[in-house]
């Protein structure tokens, strides 16, 4: 993954953070939880960069 494609999941709208120490980090456009950040699990998965990610506002 290049630097272009990195997705930084902190800065996303549909980011959160769970209870579950297993699966600490969620994805509420994807609907999944993972113990990795969701936007490294979808590039593992698709071989693409998250195409939901949206910018928070501030």
């Amino acid at each position: 993954m290049n630097e272009d494609d990195k997705r930084n999941c902190y800065k996303c709208r549909f980011f959160y953070v769970t209870w579950e120490p297993a699966h600490p980090n969620g994805c509420r456009a994807l609907g999944f939880k993972s113990r990795q950040l969701p936007s490294v699990t979808v590039f593992q998965s698709s071989g693409k960069p998250c195409e939901y990610f949206k910018e928070k506002k501030k």
